[in-house]
């Protein structure tokens, strides 16, 4: 149980400000609420059981920097996207009200892709090594989706009260910034 409170302490904190909180923010201004959580879930189960498992077999010598390249060219490609816009027609409009799949996909790969070699991630890497895998995998995870489901309440008031189009510049420029942070880190 000390596994558990220590992880879902030490993860929600190492979350607050972090671009992946940051980037549940920016989902939410986009899509519903349950997806984006779901799909933040699904990324965090997945990520931290992986960590976890690295942190039982091989501590910190995790190869962070190919993975850092591939997900800031993706956030790239997601800040190139978000620029574009999407023009849907009523039928495509109606269609997208009545299904959450394609957020709940878009959110879990780029959550996922986020998160390796995120701080939040070695982080519980470490955490792993020194206390249980499981209280550490749950308290972990339970820490992180609950810090994004801050920015997502956030997300939702601040798309609330702004313009589409400042949204959507916006949007694009977060992404495009945790792109080029990504990158630069893989660099130096």
């Amino acid at each position: 149980m000390e596994a558990f409170w220590i992880s879902l302490v030490v993860i929600f904190v190492a979350e607050l400000g972090d671009k992946s909180q940051l980037m549940a923010m920016t989902f939410a201004t986009r899509f519903k609420i349950w997806p984006v959580l779901a799909g933040i879930t699904i990324a965090t189960t997945a990520v931290h059981l992986f960590s976890v498992a690295a942190g039982g077999l091989i501590g910190d010598a995790l190869p962070t920097t190919a993975i850092s390249v591939v997900a800031g060219l993706a956030f790239l490609g997601f800040a190139l996207w978000t620029l574009r816009g999407d023009e849907l027609t009523d039928e495509e409009s109606s269609k997208a009200q009545r299904t959450t799949r394609n957020a709940v996909i878009a959110v879990t790969v780029a959550f996922f892709l986020s998160e390796l070699g995120d701080k939040t991630m070695l982080a519980t890497v470490t955490l792993a090594t020194q206390h249980g895998w499981l209280g550490t995998w749950i308290g972990s995870t339970v820490g992180m989706v609950a810090a994004d489901a801050l920015a997502i309440l956030v997300g939702r008031l601040l798309g609330r009260h702004l313009p589409e189009k400042v949204i959507r510049y916006g949007a694009a420029a977060a992404f495009a910034v945790f792109g080029v942070v990504l990158l630069v880190d893989a660099i130096l």
